[in-house]
């Protein structure tokens, strides 16, 4: 069982907790982070996955900024060590056809998605490289390899994540770090069963595994990119889309 301490940003969300348990299973010491705004919620899901069996600590951060990036790891730093694996999961949509999409609407999908991305990296890779061992994991979009309709914003975040990880994981290999990408499909999740029962039918109709993902089906591939022995898959970008997307 790995003693790793793996930090999974946006650790509370519905993709983000599946990926903590199963971190958390497969011996990892966990850190999660939240948005300053959640930390209350936090604390009862806290709460909730220590009544599970998981022992996950929480720290709250905005990961759009640099500097509070910096300052929340280094609290996770001192309370369970510095972080081994990194799972860049936090995102955030905000769709609108270009055409009436606000400067607010773009600027606040690429903070949240991209440039998180390269604070909460930025902050672990130096150690990982003096430390000879590391392993980053992004989660990325089906629609950042095929694009969505009122989803300029989006796509291009999640685009960017895998060309940021390609290049990092140059960057990492002689040193046994390693970086890759995971691109979900339609996941089961509050966002996903919100649309219309007909709009989603139509979905899975386009789906040849014919349903939707499951955070497990995430977490799993997480798990199987952190281990020991995966140090010579790096630079990919592997979907789990159901078939959804192929390339």
């Amino acid at each position: 069982m790995s003693q790793r301490v793996a930090l999974v940003t946006g650790g509370t969300g519905t993709i983000g907790t599946e990926i903590c348990r199963q971190l958390g299973a497969a011996g990892h010491r966990v850190v999660a982070t939240c948005l300053p705004a959640e930390a209350d919620a936090a604390k009862s899901w806290q709460a909730a996955q220590k009544q599970a069996g998981y022992d996950i600590v929480v720290v709250p951060c905005d990961l759009a900024d640099f500097e509070a990036t910096a300052a929340a790891i280094r609290t996770a730093v001192q309370q369970v060590g510095p972080a081994d694996v990194l799972v860049n999961v936090a995102g955030i949509t905000r769709d609108a056809s270009l055409r009436k999409m606000t400067p607010e609407q773009w600027h606040a999908v690429i903070q949240s998605n991209l440039d998180s991305v390269f604070n909460a990296t930025r902050n672990v890779i130096e150690g990982m490289l003096d430390r000879g061992f590391g392993r980053v994991i992004s989660i990325s979009s089906i629609n950042g390899q095929k694009g969505q309709f009122g989803q300029t914003n989006y796509s291009a975040s999640k685009a960017g994540i895998h060309g940021f990880t390609m290049s990092l994981a140059q960057e990492g290999a002689r040193k046994n770090v390693t970086a890759n990408t995971i691109s979900p499909g339609y996941i089961e999740s509050p966002m996903v069963n919100a649309v219309p029962e007909e709009v989603r039918q139509q979905i899975i109709a386009q789906i040849p595994r014919a349903r939707l993902g499951r955070p497990a089906d995430i977490a799993r591939v997480v798990v199987f990119l952190a281990a020991e022995d995966a140090d010579f898959i790096t630079g990919a970008n592997i979907p789990v889309n159901g078939g959804h997307y192929m390339s």
